[in-house]
């Protein structure tokens, strides 16, 4: 990232270029953001954006799919073009990410669908 732009803890991104960016609406809102419902490109890519462990807590997160498969951050990574196709035309093909969840919330240990690596 660029060195006059500046992350807030709340995923907006600012531009510090300005001597009064502080008071001003961010460049972008949620820009690096754990969307629980994910609908957008965008929200999807603000989820990785924001990594694969929430804050606070420190819990591994993953995507869940329109079909109740769990994939990790890598492997969405690696498969970001086909989650995007998948998102823009509503696919229900195994790739449309609807939310990003956090490990915290399973009693059970969580699987990825793809690569079966655990998650959390």
């Amino acid at each position: 990232m660029r060195d006059h732009l500046f992350l807030a803890s709340d995923g907006d991104l600012f531009d510090t270029r300005d001597p009064q960016w502080s008071g001003k609406a961010p460049l972008r809102a949620k820009y690096s953001f754990h969307h629980a419902d994910i609908r957008t490109v965008a929200q999807f890519k603000a989820a990785l954006r924001a990594g694969a462990y929430a804050w606070p807590g420190g819990y591994e997160c993953s995507f869940v799919t329109s079909d109740g498969a769990a994939i990790c951050f890598k492997c969405a990574r690696q498969e970001a073009r086909n989650i995007f196709d998948s998102i823009r035309h509503d696919l229900r093909d195994g790739w449309r990410v609807m939310a990003c969840d956090c490990s915290a919330n399973y009693d059970d240990v969580q699987i990825c669908d793809h690569c079966s690596e655990t998650i959390g």
